[in-house]
């Protein structure tokens, strides 16, 4: 599917990811790039340096009910939504210590949103026979994140969304696709986190993510994996489960040995 001519939705869109997609997007002459994001300030920013027709909208993912106007607004003023991309998303540190509250609101951003933005369009785009829906993952969701349960957990559920999706709407002609990066150069790396300097030394920049990923809805592929070496990864774990497991238990031990070493100076 290309993105010409096409009116497209980029959530979390004000920064990261979602802001390169955006941009990305935009060069790719599409009748419009709806831009939206918690924070208004930045997504029009974004809209502003756009090089097509762009509109930014506030939305908090969380709220369905905002998710409900925001798609009600595009449909109003372009008749139709044909790409998505399902961008948002936060993160936590921490193991079995996370609270509650952090627990719920990664499951509010990082799937339930993913799940209610599907509701709201893919059955408009299976009605068509065309369409693209674009869940952002993350390589946790196809390893695991050592330095945090909850990501890693909300993580794999959302590639579970993007995969049951495919299942049951690709034959109506509704592109799903899964993007899965490892460290990307965005504000959630956090350089004074030893699990993140570790990720550091093959981050790609939000832009080299957003081409990877612009490619891969031209070639119709469900599984975008911009650094090469997660793909080697998944393989691995798919071959030899328990040594997979082994390995990484290997490197959270050094880790959390570098950790140690820098609480103490």
């Amino acid at each position: 599917m290309q993105i010409t001519d096409q009116v497209v939705l980029v959530t979390g869109g004000g920064r990261g990811i979602g802001k390169a997609i955006a941009l990305r997007a935009a060069a790719a002459s599409p009748r419009v790039v709806i831009v939206s994001d918690r924070d208004l300030a930045a997504a029009e920013d974004v809209a502003a340096n756009c090089s097509s027709p762009a509109l930014a909208v506030a939305c908090d993912v969380c709220a369905p009910h905002e998710l409900e106007r925001l798609t009600a607004q595009i449909r109003d003023q372009h008749g139709s939504i044909d790409v998505v991309f399902s961008n948002a998303g936060v993160t936590a540190k921490g193991g079995l210590e996370t609270s509650p509250e952090e627990w719920e609101n990664l499951w509010k951003v990082n799937v339930l949103s993913h799940v209610e933005l599907a509701r709201l369009t893919i059955p408009g785009m299976a009605e068509k026979g065309q369409g693209a829906f674009i869940v952002t993952a993350s390589a946790a969701g196809v390893l695991t994140e050592i330095g945090s349960l909850s990501y890693s957990v909300t993580k794999h559920a959302s590639v579970s969304v993007a995969e049951w999706l495919s299942v049951h709407y690709r034959r109506q002609g509704v592109q799903l696709h899964c993007l899965c990066p490892a460290g990307v150069v965005t504000e959630f790396l956090d350089m004074d986190d030893p699990v993140h300097q570790f990720l550091h030394v093959s981050a790609l920049t939000a832009e080299q993510v957003a081409d990877t990923t612009l490619q891969a809805i031209a070639d119709n592929r469900f599984l975008i994996l911009p650094h090469p070496e997660v793909l080697e990864f998944f393989r691995f774990k798919t071959e030899d489960y328990d040594r997979w497991l082994h390995n990484f238990s290997r490197v959270q031990q050094r880790l959390a040995k570098v950790a140690s070493k820098q609480q103490q100076e």
